[in-house]
């Protein structure tokens, strides 16, 4: 080898040595930096109601989605550490919308029944809304819907209400898209009756200004229902995330004031 090659030989062997000194010292560098964890995002659930049943859930003057069930959800939302989006949606379709991953709950006066359970599941109940009978003041002698035989009575569609009805012979089944409109018919003599949970049927006849002169409920709840939030079959992780939520608010009182303020 001559001086030349040998000489060149050597500045490479060097400059090869040298970049690997380099390198190495660079991973340890970054070996030694604090390693950083991108916290986890919060589960954000959109849930669906239909925001026509005061004082359960409807819009207010502002456009917003109030009621027992919206702050409920929310309150739920806040306990387990999720955040909530409520998305009116109209009730003829809430349970497809469901079925097709549209939303990832329904928290709008759904009754727990045995059928709804073979399709969706749901969490543990919240409040106990049983069905009750409502006329025109000026009817008397009618406290239960085998009174009503020969007249119609009103609910709306796919209701518990509009099931009990169809379970009494000779009571004409008037389905409505929105229960208020069934209401509207009611106060104008359209129709004999309407079938709704009590909360609600307390709130158009004892409550709203429109109607309380009107209307009144006649009977006892005639039927013992509880409401819970409905979930696709199988979706553990949220109904894991409702049922946490709920028990705290139930454990901790504040389901209960949520109760008081809207449906006492």
């Amino acid at each position: 080898m001559s001086k030349r090659q040998w000489f060149t030989t050597s500045i490479l062997f060097l400059s090869v040595f040298f970049m690997a000194g380099f390198v190495l010292s660079c991973q340890k560098k970054e070996s030694a930096a604090p390693q950083t964890t991108k916290p986890a995002e919060r589960v954000k659930l959109v849930i669906a109601s239909d925001a026509t049943w005061p004082p359960m859930e409807f819009v207010d003057e502002n456009k917003n989605i109030v009621g027992f069930a919206p702050e409920m959800m929310k309150a739920i939302a806040e306990a387990a550490g999720f955040d909530v989006e409520i998305r009116n949606t109209a009730w003829d379709g809430i349970f497809a919308g469901l079925a097709a991953g549209n939303y990832d709950a329904i928290c709008s006066s759904v009754t727990i029944t045995e059928e709804r359970k073979q399709t969706m599941d749901f969490s543990e109940p919240y409040v106990n809304a049983g069905q009750v009978l409502v006329v025109q003041k000026k009817l008397n002698g009618v406290s239960t819907l085998k009174d009503m035989v020969g007249k119609k009575v009103g609910a709306q569609i796919g209701t518990t209400g509009a099931i009990e009805i169809q379970k009494v012979s000779g009571v004409q089944l008037a389905t409505y898209d929105e229960v208020g409109l069934a209401f509207e018919d009611l106060a104008n003599g359209r129709i004999a009756g309407v079938v709704a949970d009590n909360p609600i049927a307390a709130d158009f006849a004892l409550q709203n200004p429109k109607f309380k002169d009107k209307l009144k409920i006649v009977g006892e709840p005639f039927t013992d229902e509880w409401l819970g939030i409905a979930v696709r079959k199988g979706d553990t992780k949220t109904l894991a995330l409702i049922n946490d939520g709920l028990a705290k608010i139930k454990a901790n009182g504040k389901l209960e004031e949520i109760a008081k303020k809207w449906l006492h």
